[in-house]
């Protein structure tokens, strides 16, 4: 198998496009496209099969949760549960953007989905084809870094293909990614208002910390 490329504007992705991604995803496919920081594998995150051939592609550890890429904030709501204030502030100020935030997962999604967690990473990207891409679901979509565990992460098309070219059907070409820095992982799922940084990235600690004290 060789992964078909697909050509989709990164500013003004074309429906017609974004329907063929959505109806790959439908039939349980796993596709490479660009986020705002690297290119990502996204699946229909009810569809186990596929969450499975995520963690098959990358060999990565059954252990870790997969974050999820939602079109608009609202969605969140609908996902998780005990959504605090510290949620709110954080969402109206730094998305869309590289800001992934841990929460607490409602009933909707699989357990498998959060590792057997019961915590969701979510994300409301700057990436429009992305966004259009879930918005088609209706469903989130998985965001996982589109690389091989220990390789280095993807900006461009061309490196998903030289990594993972045989192993999935579909990589979306939306040109370079924007960054080349990872999300910033706040963790919300103490409850309370508590937050702990669990990776710093894009966006620096300071700002978290500055955005949750007002």
């Amino acid at each position: 198998m060789r992964a078909e490329i697909l050509c989709i504007n990164p500013d003004e992705p074309e429906p017609d496009r974004i329907a063929q991604v959505v109806q790959s995803l439908t039939a349980g496919n796993v596709a490479a496209l660009p986020t705002d920081t690297f290119y990502g594998l996204a699946v229909d995150p009810v569809n186990l099969r596929a969450v499975d051939r995520i963690y098959e592609i990358k060999t990565r550890a059954r252990h870790k949760p997969l974050s999820l890429l939602i079109s608009e904030t609202a969605q969140a709501y609908g996902l998780a549960r005990d959504i605090d204030t510290a949620f709110d502030r954080l969402a109206e100020r730094f998305w869309p953007g590289p800001l992934t935030i841990v929460v607490k997962a409602g009933a909707r999604l699989p357990l498998r989905v959060t590792a057997n967690t019961g915590n969701l990473a979510l994300r409301v990207p700057e990436a429009a084809i992305a966004r259009a891409v879930v918005a088609g679901l209706g469903l989130p979509i998985t965001a996982t870094s589109a690389n091989l565990s220990g390789m280095p992460e993807c900006t461009s098309c061309e490196r998903v293909l030289e990594q993972l070219g045989d192993q999935i059907p579909l990589i979306v070409d939306g040109g370079p990614t924007a960054r080349s820095v990872p999300t910033t992982i706040v963790d919300l799922s103490g409850g309370g208002n508590s937050w702990m940084i669990l990776r710093e990235g894009a966006i620096p600690t300071h700002e978290i910390a500055l955005t949750l004290q007002h």
